[in-house]
C-alpha cells in the first residue's frame, strides 16, 4: 500500500447559480446575522456581480461590509487597510469573490483579523499565522489559479516584489464554484488564467514532492482543461466548457497545494516584478522556456502528463503546449511590453529568497548556470 499524506480539502459547493446558497452557507458557518466582509475584484461591480454576491448574503440575513477596492497583483498596504476595517466593523466572518488577486487578498485578510504584528512579519512564513479566524468562503470568477483550495496567499511589498504567505488558516473552509459567475471574462483572460491552471497541474504532477494519488488529481485537471478550454474562450455562455474550466482549477489547486510549483512559476514569479504582465501569460512564457529543460532526463515524470495533454509520446508535450498558447493567442514574446531586460538581471530575480521554493521543488536540479539559460529563453521569444 501506498504511504503519504494530503492536505486537507476545502468543502467544495459546485454548479451553476449555487452563489445563491452564500447565505445559507455562512449562516452555517458563522451563524445568523453575521457581519460579513465581502472582498471583491474591483473589476466586478460594472458587470453586477460584486451586488449579486452581496444580496445573496443580505437575504441570509447578514450585514454586509463591501470591500471593492482589489487590484490585480493587491499590495501589502491595501491588506492591512482592509484588516483595520474589519477590525473596527466587528467582521464575522470573510468571503472573497474575484480571481486569484482578490481570493489571496481576502484569505490573508481573514488570517489577520486575529494575529498580531504587522503584515510583513509573516512574509515567506516566518511567523505563524494564528490557526483560529474567521470563517472564510472563497468564490472564483475566473478558472486560474485554484486559490480557492490552497493555504497560500501572494502579495506584493509597496515597490511590486511578491512574497508567498503560507499558513493552515489561509486554507478557505468553503470553495463555491459558480458557473454563472464566469461568463463575463473575456476570452483572453479565460486564456491566460486557464494555462495557468493547467501549469500549476503539471508542475504539481511532476515536481520534487509529488506523489502517484495526487498526480491522479492533476493530470484530471489537465484533462478537463485541456479539453474544455478552447470552448470557454470561443463560446464565453457554455456553462458546461465554463464549469469544467473552474473545477479543473480547483482540482489542480489541491495538485498545488500537496505538492508545490515549478521553474514555470519562478521565471513567472520574478518576470513579474519586473515588468507589468498577467500571471497567466507569465506563466505561459514560463512554462514555453522551462518545459523542454525540465523534462530532459525525467521521462517517466512527464510521461503522465503528455498522455493527459493527449499526447501519444511524451516528447511531443513541449510542442502541444507551445501550439495551445499560441492558439489561444497568448502572446510570448515581450517585445513589445519593455526595454530590453537582461538576462543577468531576470536569472538574479530568479534566484531571489522569495523564488527559492519554486526553484527547490523542480525535479531537476537547478544551478545558476541553468538559471541564466532559462533567463535567456524567457527573454529570447520574438
Amino acid at each position: 500500500m501506498l504511504s503519504f499524506t494530503t492536505n486537507q480539502v476545502p468543502r467544495i459547493v459546485s454548479g451553476p447559480g449555487r452563489s445563491a446558497e452564500l447565505g445559507a452557507i455562512v449562516a452555517g458557518l458563522a451563524g445568523e446575522g453575521a457581519c460579513v466582509l465581502l472582498v471583491a475584484d474591483n473589476g466586478l461591480g460594472a458587470l453586477g456581480l460584486t451586488s449579486h454576491v452581496a444580496e445573496a448574503l443580505k437575504s441570509g440575513g447578514h450585514r454586509v461590509i463591501t470591500h471593492d477596492a482589489i487590484l490585480s497583483d493587491p499590495k501589502e498596504p491595501c491588506i492591512v487597510a482592509a484588516v483595520e476595517e474589519a477590525r473596527t466593523e466587528g467582521v464575522e466572518a470573510v468571503v472573497c469573490l474575484g480571481g486569484g488577486s482578490a481570493l489571496d487578498a481576502g484569505k490573508l485578510i481573514a488570517a489577520m483579523i486575529g494575529a498580531k504584528g504587522r503584515l510583513e512579519d509573516y512574509r515567506l512564513a516566518a511567523n505563524a499565522l494564528p490557526v483560529a479566524r474567521v470563517p472564510l468562503v472563497c468564490v472564483p470568477t475566473t478558472a486560474g489559479t485554484g486559490s480557492e483550495a490552497t493555504a497560500v496567499s501572494v502579495i506584493s511589498d509597496a515597490a511590486g516584489t511578491k512574497y508567498w504567505y503560507w499558513a493552515p488558516a489561509l486554507k478557505p473552509d468553503v470553495a463555491l464554484l459558480d458557473a454563472r459567475l464566469t461568463t463575463g471574462l473575456p476570452p483572453q483572460l479565460t486564456a491566460a488564467c486557464g494555462v495557468d491552471a493547467i501549469v500549476h497541474a503539471m508542475e504539481a504532477a511532476t515536481g520534487r514532492s509529488a506523489f502517484a494519488e495526487n498526480s491522479r488529481v492533476c493530470h484530471e485537471a489537465i484533462r478537463l482543461a485541456t479539453s474544455h478550454i478552447d470552448r470557454a474562450v470561443a463560446e464565453p455562455d457554455d456553462l458546461e466548457a465554463r464549469g469544467a474550466m473552474l473545477l479543473a482549477a480547483t482540482w489542480a489547486g489541491v495538485g498545488i497545494d500537496n505538492a508545490g510549483t515549478g521553474m514555470a512559476h519562478n521565471i513567472a514569479h520574478a518576470l513579474a516584478s519586473l515588468v507589468p504582465i498577467h500571471h497567466g501569460r507569465a506563466v505561459a512564457i514560463g512554462m514555453s522556456a522551462s518545459l523542454g529543460w525540465s523534462m530532459e532526463g525525467h521521462e517517466k515524470d512527464w510521461s503522465e502528463v503528455a498522455r493527459a495533454f493527449g499526447c501519444a509520446h511524451y516528447g511531443e508535450l513541449p510542442m502541444a503546449f507551445s501550439g495551445l498558447v499560441r492558439r489561444l493567442g497568448i502572446r510570448l514574446s515581450l517585445a513589445a511590453d519593455t526595454n530590453r531586460i537582461p538576462p543577468e538581471r531576470l536569472a538574479a530575480q530568479m534566484a531571489a529568497a522569495q523564488n527559492a521554493p519554486m526553484r527547490a521543488a523542480s525535479r531537476r536540479e537547478v544551478t545558476d548556470e541553468d538559471l541564466l539559460l532559462l533567463a535567456e529563453r524567457t527573454l529570447g521569444f520574438s
